[in-house]
């Protein structure tokens, strides 16, 4: 399972990094660059709710392009450190946390993980969609697509 949950954050991180050059085209419409900020927010709340520490970002920030680039990259080293340590049988323990409405949950450390890459190519999706509806051209973020070119292994 860890080798899974592995690869789909590779792709996760691949593809928030294409999302986030397909919004360097241009002036990025401003809905687009609010869910970009959110997948950063909401990956680093997540993150931080696995470690048991506080957020460092709230889970709507006002980021610009450039931030929320160097903030993916950080975010990135931060994801392979947390699996590096996790190792194979850590994936199925339970994390409790409270969520935005003040709401406590207990949840399998895999069901995260799979949470928020799923999470993410939602809010792709939509930037998808907007970025199109402005005339620009979204990025092409297909998981099929990363592994048939060997973007992601």
């Amino acid at each position: 399972m860890i080798g899974h949950l592995s690869r789909l954050l590779r792709y996760d991180i691949w593809a928030n990094g294409e999302t986030v050059e397909s919004l360097r085209q241009g002036p990025p419409p401003a809905r687009s660059l609010k869910w970009m900020g959110h997948i950063v927010g909401a990956e680093y709340l997540w993150l931080a709710r696995l470690r048991e520490e506080p957020a460092q970002l709230p889970v709507w920030p006002d980021l610009p392009v450039e931030q929320c680039a160097a903030r993916l990259n950080e975010l990135s080293g931060m994801w392979h450190e947390y699996l590096a340590d996790a190792g194979a049988g850590r994936v199925a323990e339970r994390v409790t946390y409270t969520n935005s409405k003040g709401e406590e949950w207990t949840s399998a450390v895999e069901d995260i993980l799979t949470h928020v890459t799923i999470h993410s190519a939602y809010h792709r999706g939509q930037i998808a969609s907007d970025l199109r509806a402005a005339g620009q051209i979204p990025a092409y973020t297909d998981f099929i697509h990363a592994v048939r070119q060997g973007l992601i292994a």
